[in-house]
C-alpha cells in the first residue's frame, strides 16, 4: 500500500535532543560504549558499540518514555497513559510511569515476548492483550484513550519519543568523537530519525544507515521511492521492527537526514546476534543486533572506517533460543 509523498520538513531539531538529554539526566543510565577486537578484525573497522542493551527496561526506549511522560502537565500525569507495543516501549512507558506516579495502560499482542510481557507487569503496568493478526493497536490505543481520558504516548511517532531516543546517538557521537558511518535498527524510524539529527550537527562527515529486517523493509522501500510505505504486519525474529510502516513524523526526518537504508535476513541476524553474545559476552536481543548484522553477516563494506553501531536492547526471551539456533545454523 502506497501513500503519496510527504512534504520534508524536520518535525523535531537537534535542540530538542539536547534538551531531551537534559530531561533524562540522572534518570536514564548513560551506557557504556564498548570495542572488541574480534569484530574489529573480523570487519577491518574500527567499531564502537553504545550499549543500549544496558539501559534501564533493557532498550533505549525508556529514554524516550521517560522524556515523554516527565513533560505531561500535571492533570495529564493524574490521568495517566496509555501505549502500544510489543515489548521494549511497553517496559519503558511501564517502568518510566512508576518512576513518576502515572498511571499506565499497554495494549500488548498476546504473543508477545513472555519476557518483555512478565516485565511489563513487574513494572506495575495494567496490560491489555490483543490479537496483531486481526486487531489494530493503534485503534485500540485510541479508544481506550477516549474511553479512559488518558494521554496516548506511541512508540515512535511523537516528538518527544524521538528526541529522548537520540539521546542514545549523541552520547555515543561525544564519547568517541566524530564517526564515519552510524549504524541504528529501525522499525518505525524513532531511533534512526533521532539519532540521524546528532549526527548531521556533531559529525557533519558521517554516513547514517537504518538497518531493517529483510521481511520488514517498509522504511528500506520508503526510503528509496521517497514514498511512505505501509506492508503486511513483517514476520521476523526481530519483534521490536514488526512496525507496517514509519512514522509520519520520522519519515521526514529520516529523508532529510539518512543515507541509506539496508535489510538483514533473519539468519543474519541471529548469526550475528550469536557472534555478539559469544565474542563480547554482551546479552543483545534480536531487533538490538540489526545494525551489527549488516557489518557482520550482511556484505556492508566498512574497510578502514569509524563506525558507531547502537545495540538498542537486549531483553531476550530464553525460551526462543533452540529456535532461534535452528534458523541460524540452517544450510
Amino acid at each position: 500500500m502506497y501513500h503519496r509523498g510527504l512534504a520534508a520538513s524536520t518535525t523535531i531539531s537537534f535542540a530538542d535532543v539536547r534538551s531531551a538529554h537534559r530531561q533524562i539526566a540522572g534518570v536514564a543510565h548513560r551506557t557504556p560504549v564498548i570495542t572488541s577486537r574480534s569484530v574489529n578484525d573480523r570487519t577491518s573497522a574500527e567499531v564502537f558499540f553504545k550499549c543500549e542493551n544496558l539501559q534501564r527496561a533493557g532498550a533505549f526506549k525508556f529514554r524516550g518514555a521517560y522524556n515523554a511522560l516527565s513533560r505531561l502537565s500535571l492533570d495529564a500525569r493524574r490521568r495517566g497513559v496509555v501505549a502500544y507495543s510489543s515489548g521494549n516501549h511497553a517496559q519503558a512507558v511501564a517502568l518510566a510511569g512508576r518512576l513518576l506516579e502515572i498511571p499506565r495502560v499497554i495494549v500488548m499482542p498476546h504473543d508477545a515476548p513472555a519476557v518483555k510481557r512478565a516485565a511489563t507487569v513487574g513494572y506495575g503496568a495494567e496490560v491489555v492483550g490483543y490479537d496483531r493478526e486481526r486487531e489494530d493497536r493503534e485503534a485500540i490505543g485510541r479508544r481506550l484513550a477516549e474511553e479512559r481520558g488518558l494521554t496516548l504516548i506511541p512508540p515512535f511517532n511523537h516528538p518527544d519519543i524521538m528526541a529522548g531516543a537520540g539521546t542514545a546517538a549523541l552520547e555515543l557521537i561525544e564519547e568517541t568523537g566524530p564517526l564515519d558511518l552510524l549504524l541504528t535498527p529501525c522499525g518505525g524510524g524513532g531511533l534512526l530519525s533521532g539519532s540521524s539529527l546528532c549526527a548531521r550537527e556533531l559529525a557533519p562527515s558521517c554516513r547514517v544507515i537504518g538497518v531493517e529486517p529483510a521481511a520488514g523493509d517498509d522504511g528500506t522501500r520508503s526510503f528509496k521511492s521517497r514514498t511512505l510505505v505501509r506492508i503486511e504486519l513483517p514476520r521476523t525474529v526481530a519483534d521490536g521492527a514488526m512496525t507496517p510502516s514509519l512514522g509520519t513524523l520520522t519519515f521526514p526526518v529520516i529523508l532529510e537526514n539518512v543515507s541509506d537504508m539496508t535489510t538483514v535476513d533473519d539468519r543474519q541476524l541471529l548469526r550475528a546476534m550469536f557472534y555478539l553474545w559469544e565474542r563480547t559476552k554482551l546479552l543483545v536481543e534480536p531487533t538490538g543486533a540489526l545494525g551489527a548484522a549488516a557489518i557482520l553477516e550482511g556484505g556492508l563494506n566498512v574497510k578502514g572506517l569509524r563506525v558507531g553501531v547502537i545495540l538498542s536492547g537486549g531483553n531476550v526471551d530464553t525460551s526462543q533460543i533452540a529456535s532461534w539456533t535452528a534458523i541460524a545454523t540452517a544450510v
